[in-house]
């Protein structure tokens, strides 16, 4: 099918399915999950007799249908019309309850449609994650974990867990009702486009494989840069702080594709195999040494497009004495044959200079200068993948300038991933339509999860019990511990532009 208002083209529809979402008036749902829906179904992703069903507590069913609608007018990126509002509206049905009330889930068994004999059924879990437990255990009292008339798949957000311990916790808790084939731990940050295109770049282009390794690249930063504060978030950020918001649950996953070995086959466990011996291979920072291969910030007050934002601890809900990271920068190394004594620098800040996420391969230096002693050294090629925005490739090589001389200047080359007025899906249009189709290949594996927990538990214990913190200007790259821990490295720190 060919949505003309979008200049997209859609394929693969899934077969009918109940959508069923936990916290269904929530503001995960109302931003990102009813939106994408609502392009999904408007592209004919979703098959036209699935039914959204919405888990909601203390509403009716007239004033959830309004809060849905209402999120829909504020997401969409274009205006909707009363005829496709009607359309998608007609596939909303409510159940009332509280999580923890059995009647809630008879009711939800009893909402479901059948097609063709099969009661197909995603659950997604947009509620806090210490519910998701009694989430699956409800399913399971209620008989809707079994496969045996049609399949039973459970989405849940990242963060999985705060520490190894409470992540392991976790997936135990889902292991015990649901296998491992069933569960679908969502992360956004991999649904993007962008980021998928990363092992299509790698592994469809016969000219990057010779050159991806420890012999031509001298090392990586993998970053994802905010000029946002905190928001509304400072109760969950306080516990958390940029290394568990952003490092381990987001950039190592993208690091894993950046370095990880050609699959035998572009399937879901092929590629997380991949994934996960990359993470074996990651050197465990020693807690002697984590001051050189770390950096932990956070933003003071300072000018951000010409408006004055407050320092993080004068954000609302914040402690005045918060020691909270909110930069973060870890040097990882991977031990193994390809990667041996290659950097890989993973950074994420807020209130920065730009929004911007990227991974920048910066390849050795030629050598030995062949050109005139007075001529300009040639710089360090490098190859920046822009995630986003602006997303595409650019690939920065030396050139002769103009004239009677052989001094050298820098050739930016850009490739954009989309031209524009191409349809660029959401993250989480890709991912929801990834759980229809029972393609895990985006999604992550407990023992991913358990793995990346455990190489970032040495900082999260050694950063605990600090008192004190160093600070940069927001609106600025002004983070001076940055330097140290990029020295060595060609190039040094890159500041994207």
């Amino acid at each position: 099918m060919v949505s003309k208002e979008q200049n997209v083209i859609c394929m693969d529809q899934a077969d009918p399915a109940n959508i069923v979402i936990f916290g269904a008036a929530g503001d995960l749902t109302k931003r990102k999950l009813m939106p994408a829906l609502y392009k999904m179904v408007h592209c004919g992703l979703v098959h036209p007799e699935s039914k959204i069903i919405g888990i909601v507590n203390n509403r009716t069913d007239e004033v959830w249908l309004s809060l849905i609608k209402d999120g829909l007018k504020e997401n969409l990126p274009e205006p909707m019309s009363e005829e496709m509002w009607q359309h998608f509206s007609d596939m909303l049905k409510m159940v009332p309850g509280d999580l923890a009330d059995e009647e809630t889930y008879s009711r939800l068994t009893n909402a479901l449609e059948v097609y063709d004999g099969r009661k197909n059924a995603m659950f997604y879990c947009a509620i806090p994650p210490q519910w998701y437990g009694a989430a699956a255990i409800g399913l399971q009292n209620a008989g809707l974990v079994d496969e045996a008339d049609g399949y039973r798949r459970i989405v849940i957000e990242k963060p999985i867990g705060t520490n190894l311990e409470t992540a392991q916790k976790l997936n135990h808790e889902m292991q015990a009702v649901f296998d491992e084939s069933q569960i679908y731990r969502i992360d956004h940050y991999l649904g993007k486009e962008s980021v998928q295109n990363l092992l299509v770049y790698r592994f469809a282009n016969g000219i990057m494989e010779p050159l991806w390794n420890r012999n031509y690249i001298d090392h990586i930063q993998i970053s994802a840069s905010e000029t946002l504060g905190i928001e509304y978030r400072a109760r969950y950020y306080e516990k958390s702080g940029a290394l568990r918001d952003m490092i381990q649950s987001h950039l190592m996953q993208v690091m894993t594709l950046v370095a990880m070995e050609p699959p035998v086959e572009f399937t879901a466990d092929a590629v997380r195999d991949e994934k996960m011996k990359v993470l074996r291979a990651v050197r465990r920072i020693d807690p002697d040494e984590d001051k050189h291969l770390s950096v932990a910030a956070q933003y003071a007050s300072g000018q951000i497009d010409g408006e004055t934002v407050p320092a993080y601890v004068s954000e609302e809900g914040v402690s005045p004495e918060s020691a909270t990271e909110t930069f973060a920068a870890v040097k990882f190394y991977i031990d193994n044959w390809r990667w041996q004594g290659v950097p890989f620098i993973l950074w994420t800040g807020k209130r920065l200079e730009k929004k911007v996420s990227e991974v920048v391969i910066r390849f050795r230096k030629p050598p030995f200068n062949l050109f005139d002693s007075h001529a300009t050294v040639p710089k360090a090629n490098a190859l920046v993948f822009r995630l986003q925005p602006d997303e595409g490739i650019v690939l920065r090589m030396n050139a002769k300038m103009p004239g009677l001389t052989t001094d050298i200047q820098r050739m930016v080359m850009r490739a954009p991933y989309a031209h524009e007025g191409m349809h660029v899906s959401e993250a989480y249009e890709i991912l929801l339509h990834d759980v229809l189709m029972g393609d895990a290949t985006l999604f992550s594996r407990s023992d991913e999860i358990e793995e990346s927990w455990d190489i970032v538990e040495p900082l999260i214990k050694s950063w605990q019990d600090r008192f004190s913190i160093e600070r940069y200007r927001a609106g600025t790259w002004n983070v001076p511990a940055m330097d140290e821990l990029l020295e060595g490295c060609e190039g040094g720190w890159h500041k994207p532009t």
